[in-house]
């Protein structure tokens, strides 16, 4: 069978794409022009040059297909313009979706995100029925997604759609190049320049179990359902003690009260747009975000499609190993670090 991917030059694209290859699927990339193409390199994959913004290149890119895995997006914490956005995830996915129906392709997975469900509001993990808003989300690229998200189940029930929704959680690892906020966090944290931090959580789950799960998805998933692929949850303090252990360093011990960390975000906003270029490592967003307590349940994926998932002090230290390799100066992981807590497996 051929399927076509999008997003496989990016960190969970590259992910899904060797492991569609390992299962004996033939790979048809759509890639822009400009991507930078390292996670492709030594890969057999054909390629077809576009965009979601480009309707040929998207007709292209879906002919002689029989599935499609739709996992780019515009994925910024932080823009300077919104819309760029919306262009991307919400209009291209669209786009991308009614060209594959028409086209024939039989089986389609949508990389959607956590970022579109709801959370408790105790603490507790959330799973796929947790109800949410639009007004709710918070950030232009979590709205995206949201409606993006929405677009596709709408096309589900409208035309008959065959999509599977996955939405996974923070997915960390190797291939991470440009690398994603998470990975940011990572690589200071491992460098020793995360001296404090802030309470919050989140879900860490290695990119591979994301991507295995993108393939349980299209062999055993029902259309129109929902998938978290997740890992385990983690206050930011575990995570920043487990990457203490993984490097040697101390972790650091100073909690800073959201209220604090605030102003820095809008000056670290400020700065950026000052500059015209980059993204600042704290955003106003974030730091709201950083409210909650963003934990899942993949309990669903355990059940339906067969999901697992590894410890995610594997995947911090994998990533964190990945990193050093490709040039950032980071101590050398530890071959052996203290066990992690299990409790927030899920």
């Amino acid at each position: 069978m051929k399927v076509l991917i999008t997003g496989a030059t990016g960190f969970v694209g590259s992910a899904v794409l060797r492991e569609l290859l390992r299962a004996g699927y033939r790979v048809r990339a759509l890639v822009r022009a400009a991507s930078n193409r390292r996670n492709l390199a030594n890969l057999s994959v054909e390629t077809v040059e576009g965009d979601l913004g480009d309707t040929d290149s998207i007709w292209r890119a879906v002919k002689g297909c029989s599935g499609l895995f739709h996992v780019a997006a515009d994925y910024r914490l932080w823009a300077p313009n919104p819309a760029e956005l919306y262009r991307t995830n919400v209009a291209g996915t669209e786009a991308l979706m009614v060209a594959a129906a028409e086209a024939g392709v039989s089986r389609i997975v949508y990389t959607s995100s956590v970022a579109t469900l709801g959370l408790n509001r105790d603490g507790s993990a959330a799973d796929e029925d947790a109800p949410v808003t639009l007004d709710e989300i918070i950030s232009p690229y979590k709205r995206s997604k949201f409606l993006a998200e929405a677009a596709v189940l709408r096309l589900v029930r409208e035309i008959d759609l065959p999509a599977v929704i996955v939405n996974p959680s923070t997915p960390i690892g190797p291939r991470d190049l440009r690398p994603t906020p998470t990975g940011r966090l990572i690589v200071e944290a491992a460098a020793g320049r995360m001296p404090a931090y802030v309470d919050t959580g989140l879900n860490l789950v290695h990119v591979d179990d994301v991507a295995r799960g993108h393939i349980l998805a299209f062999e055993n998933g029902e259309v129109g359902q929902r998938y978290i692929l997740g890992g385990q949850n983690m206050s930011l303090r575990e995570i920043l003690a487990a990457i203490a252990a993984i490097t040697g360093n101390s972790a650091p011990r100073i909690q800073l009260p959201h209220n604090l960390v605030m102003p820095l975000a809008y000056a670290a906003e400020a700065w950026t747009r000052l500059l015209g270029r980059g993204e600042p490592f704290i955003t106003v967003d974030g730091v709201r975000q950083a409210k909650k307590l963003m934990y899942f349940s993949c309990d669903k994926a355990r059940r339906k499609l067969g999901y697992t998932s590894r410890p995610a002090e594997e995947a911090l230290f994998e990533a964190i190993e990945w990193f050093r390799a490709d040039g950032y100066s980071l101590p050398r992981p530890r071959e052996t670090v203290v066990d992690m807590p299990q409790a927030g497996n899920v």
